[in-house]
């Protein structure tokens, strides 16, 4: 699990996922307004769009305080 890893690497972890986040978030939206749609291709994108989501929330927490400051 990745809560015993050092801080400074769930950082940089959590910046490269939104990176790749976005990227995808443009890719799918150059697909979308391209008339020659791969239905399946979408689909994978934004199953794994979605994933990173997941996986940014989970840094996110991991990274916050659990006691308000």
């Amino acid at each position: 699990m990745l809560t015993h890893q050092d801080p400074e690497y769930l950082r940089t972890r959590l910046q490269v996922l939104i990176v790749e986040h976005r990227d995808l978030d443009d890719a799918i939206n150059r697909l979308a307004e391209n008339s020659l749609k791969d239905d399946m291709l979408m689909q994978r994108m934004k199953k794994r769009k979605l994933q990173l989501k997941d996986r940014i929330a989970l840094l996110e927490r991991l990274l916050e305080p659990n006691e308000p400051a």
